[in-house]
C-alpha cells in the first residue's frame, strides 16, 4: 500500500507565493513518477508538473515559468515551488504517483486579496 501525505497549501494573495511537499509512504514501492495535478471548482482535474525518476520533468504549458517541481522520486519526495500565484490558480492541488495510480487527498491553494 501506498500513502502520498502532502503538506503546504494555504492562502495567499495574488503575486505570492507557496511551496508544496508531497512525501509517499508504505511497502514495496515502486515509484517511477511523481507529480502534481489541480481541481478547480466545476473544472476537470489537469496537469500541472510531474518529474521522472531520470530527472526529466514535464509542465503544462500555461504553468510553464511560474512553477518549478523538483524532487527525488528515488527517494519518495516531490516538491511544487508555485510562484506569482493569481485567483485562477485557486483549486485543490494533488500528489500523484506513476501517472494517477496513487493520489494524496489533495491540498487547498487559495489565491484571493
Amino acid at each position: 500500500q501506498v500513502q502520498l501525505v502532502e503538506s503546504g497549501g494555504g492562502l495567499v494573495q495574488p503575486g505570492g507565493s507557496l511551496t508544496l511537499s508531497c512525501a509517499a509512504n508504505g511497502t514495496n514501492l515502486s515509484l517511477f513518477v511523481m507529480g502534481w495535478y489541480r481541481q478547480a471548482p466545476g473544472k476537470q482535474r489537469e496537469l500541472v508538473a510531474d518529474i521522472v525518476s531520470n530527472g526529466i520533468t514535464r509542465y503544462a504549458d500555461s504553468m510553464k515559468g511560474r512553477f518549478t517541481i523538483s524532487g527525488d522520486v528515488t527517494k519518495n519526495r516531490v516538491t511544487l515551488q508555485l510562484n506569482d500565484l493569481q485567483p485562477e490558480d485557486t483549486a485543490v492541488y494533488y500528489c500523484a504517483a506513476n501517472r494517477g495510480i496513487y493520489w494524496g487527498q489533495g491540498t487547498q491553494v487559495t489565491v484571493s486579496s
